[in-house]
């Protein structure tokens, strides 16, 4: 087989010139791929990725990337933008974010992300509750109104 350096796609042996590429480059055998670094088709990444969340927060985004990469999980994120079908169909205007990660650790993953949520849904709560408390402090030791 031949293989384009350019674009790495494989040709039959009687073939010379790349078809894909502009300016049709010449092909080259296994051995000289090889030597320059390039991969072969077969030996490309071939891992399929699955859905293991998705959020319409930006900044939750990055800390689950941050969270899944931390521990060895690869991920890629890919934005979804509501169009015009997706107002005719479901209303919804916002964007979202889609988080995947290799088929095999999606289970992980979708766990991993759930929890960071229970987290970040607490310290949401956390946070409420403390400035309630302080308004409420704020409420009573501030001086009765005057009548005028």
């Amino acid at each position: 087989m031949k293989y384009c350096a350019r674009c790495g796609s494989e040709y039959r042996d009687d073939i010379e010139q790349c078809s894909d590429c502009p300016g049709n480059p010449r092909l080259v055998e296994a051995g000289e791929m090889s030597r320059r670094g390039l991969p072969l088709p077969h030996e490309l990444d071939q891992r399929v990725f699955a859905r293991a969340g998705t959020t319409d927060n930006p900044l939750m985004v990055e800390v689950f990337t941050g969270m899944l990469e931390e521990r060895d999980i690869p991920v890629l994120v890919r934005a979804g933008r509501s169009g015009v079908v997706d107002k005719l169909t479901t209303g919804n205007l916002l964007p979202w974010w889609e988080i995947l990660v290799p088929e095999e650790m999606r289970e992980r993953a979708a766990l991993l992300i759930e929890r960071e949520r229970a987290e970040e849904a607490a310290t949401t709560d956390e946070a409420v509750r403390a400035a309630e408390e302080e308004e409420r402090e704020t409420e009573r030791s501030a001086p009765p109104p005057s009548a005028f």
